[in-house]
């Protein structure tokens, strides 16, 4: 009887040892699979922390005007709450997150509110440069108009500057880079609306048709366009007192025609002098400046 006893529970013993035993190997496996689930969502995050320092880098290399720095933040800023959506999708089931992922997430949410608050910033300098510029247009136009015909002269804004076209007739003989009388009349007014305003710079372009030309004075249409350009900076440097430091001389030939080559009318569209009054790059830059901005 003390026999049968001792057996029986011994049997009891050894069933209760391997039904912990599995229930062990059971809560093993459970803790590694969640163990491997925090494995791959670090590599996850890891990744998208790699691709926002990336991205980061990038923005530092590649802003070239304001437009691009406006746009290409937008779009980072939506593909930056894109990718947080999907971390907090992808570790949403986990039933633990390390405290270094979530210190991680926190700071890309203060990264992206910081970006909106530029891009903001930046929009508003825009908007402020962009009614200066119609006023700046509105004046130069009110100036200009007095004496000249339209058809000879042309304001515009094209994004951020205000440019003034101004007809070859204006300003030259046919295939020559001197000055007409004529000349002074419009160059007195754009000088006189030049020195009001000194935080502007100025660049003078020139453009001819595609009609050949070669003498003992101009090579080709490329040297003709320079040499009208350089005239035109040395009148309002020596005649209308503008700072040369402010003034660039460029010529661009027969391309960036804005009409073609086909006709004498067009072939006259085409030969003009473009003056581009332009903000100075050092206050360009100066307004790309984050420390500038009060978050």
């Amino acid at each position: 009887m003390i026999f049968l006893i001792i057996t029986l529970g011994s049997c009891a013993g050894k069933k209760r040892i391997a039904d912990l035993t599995y229930e062990n190997d059971l809560l093993t496996n459970d803790i590694r699979g969640k163990q491997f689930e925090l494995d791959e969502c670090n590599k996850q995050k890891s990744t998208y922390e790699a691709s926002i320092r990336e991205t980061e880098k990038r923005y530092e290399t590649q802003l070239t005007s304001k437009e691009e720095v406006i746009e290409s933040l937008r779009v980072q800023m939506e593909d930056l709450k894109a990718q947080r959506t999907q971390q907090y999708s992808q570790v949403g089931d986990l039933t633990v997150l390390s405290k270094q992922a979530n210190e991680n997430i926190n700071q890309t949410i203060k990264q992206l509110e910081s970006r909106d608050k530029y891009i903001r910033y930046l929009q508003a300098a825009k908007t402020k440069t962009d009614s200066i510029n119609l006023v700046l247009s509105a004046n130069i136009k009110s100036v200009l108009r007095q004496g000249i015909a339209d058809q000879d002269i042309d304001v515009e804004i094209d994004k951020t500057v205000v440019y003034i076209n101004i007809s070859d007739k204006m300003l030259f003989q046919p295939g020559s880079y001197k000055l007409t009388p004529r000349a002074s009349e419009v160059l007195a007014k754009v000088a006189t609306i030049v020195n009001s305003r000194p935080e502007l710079d100025l660049m003078v372009e020139g453009y001819t048709d595609s009609d050949p030309i070669s003498n003992s004075c101009i090579e080709d249409n490329w040297d003709l366009s320079v040499k009208r350009s350089s005239e035109v900076v040395r009148k309002l440097q020596k005649s209308y007192g503008i700072n040369p430091n402010r003034l660039i001389a460029a010529g661009r030939g027969e391309y960036n025609a804005l009409a073609d080559n086909t006709t004498s009318a067009n072939k006259a569209i085409n030969r003009r002098t473009r003056i581009i009054l332009l903000p100075k790059l050092n206050q360009f830059y100066d307004l790309l400046k984050t420390e500038n901005i009060n978050y």
